[in-house]
């Protein structure tokens, strides 16, 4: 089984697991919780700003154990989250005009429905500790139509991430 979670579009193979019911989600349900899943049963787990909408304390690292139980050994999480330390360094530009500042406040903050930001020193140690290795960060993946290669004044904005569960 191939895992979108946070899934928006039918794609031949995936099988869509959504907070959200909609006619192509197949799995109506939080990403905290994948009881529903055998363990071991997922060959690939696809996450593309998903993650930034759980609390950092509990939900983010109870929903990185759901991923890495339900993952095969060998397993890959590919996941994509706003890149904080990328953002923070756009802001402070001093030449922005406020558009611009508020086109990166709302990449942080989502509207105000993100509960956390988001960086490679914070995820790898939590990847890390729940068995994953080979941790690289990566180029847009190109999947499916989301936000893995969404760019603000022509950088990308954000953080792509590959890891093989041991």
């Amino acid at each position: 089984m191939k895992l979108h979670i946070g899934g928006e579009q039918p794609k031949e193979g995936w099988t869509i697991l959504n907070i959200a019911p909609a006619p192509y989600v197949d799995i109506v349900a939080n990403c905290v919780s994948l009881d529903m899943l055998a363990t071991g049963s997922v060959e690939t787990v696809y996450a593309s700003h998903v993650l930034e909408h759980l609390n950092y304390k509990e939900e983010l690292p109870r929903a990185l154990s759901e991923v890495a139980r339900v993952l095969r050994p060998g397993g890959e999480l590919m996941c994509s989250v706003p890149d904080l330390t990328t953002l923070c360094w756009l802001y402070s530009m001093p030449h922005l005009q406020t558009r611009q500042r508020l086109a990166i406040m709302d990449a942080m903050f989502g509207g105000g429905d993100h509960r956390v930001g988001l960086a490679m020193d914070f995820l790898e140690p939590l990847l890390v500790q729940r068995g994953f290795r080979e941790i690289q960060r990566v180029e847009p993946f190109g999947l499916f139509k989301d936000f893995s290669d969404f760019r603000i004044l022509g950088m990308l904005i954000s953080l792509n991430l590959r890891a093989v569960k041991a």
